[in-house]
């Protein structure tokens, strides 16, 4: 990030973390990466051929969900999640602090329904041995990534509380 971005206020910088989130960060690029490679893949392969790479579908909404949740991890961590402040700024600030605080104790619970869901929905999808419809991976392969992220996430998450019950950036 430059330092003129910066300076023209046009940029923040993420605020410091305990645990750096350079791999949540790696692994969402990744996931987009091999989205836009199989997803260009099957448009040239429909433009060519006019059939369509069934497996892209699969992996694409896969893809798709695993950056989804790694970005949301890093949006927790860096204190950049989407939010309407209109009410909130004209708070004064230790009641600002303490809407912050509600507000991602909803995140949290939010992600611990995930979490509790998403496993219950993954084991049952690994004991009745369900299949996916394209390809006939085994389901919980997919599914299995939402409660395992949901949980960083809200590990992510609870750093935030902390840091905004503290007051610190």
């Amino acid at each position: 990030m430059s330092n003129d971005l910066l300076e023209a206020g046009l940029e923040t910088a993420p605020p410091e973390t305990k645990v750096p989130v350079t791999l949540e960060r790696a692994l969402a690029a990744l996931s987009m990466a091999a989205l836009c490679v199989i997803t260009f893949a099957n448009v040239v392969a429909r433009y060519l051929t006019d059939v369509s790479l069934a497996f892209t579908e699969e992996y694409s909404i896969f893809l798709l969900v695993v950056m989804t949740l790694l970005g949301s991890s890093v949006a927790a961590a860096a204190d950049r999640h989407i939010r309407i402040t209109f009410l909130a700024d004209r708070l004064s600030p230790p009641v600002r602090r303490v809407t912050e605080v509600i507000a991602w104790t909803a995140a949290l619970v939010m992600f611990g329904f995930l979490v509790w869901y998403g496993g219950r929905l993954t084991y049952d999808q690994w004991r009745f041995e369900e299949t996916s419809p394209g390809l006939g991976n085994p389901q919980w392969l997919y599914t299995a990534w939402m409660p395992l992220l949901s949980v960083v996430v809200g590990l992510r998450v609870v750093g935030r509380i902390i840091r905004v019950a503290k007051g610190t950036p």
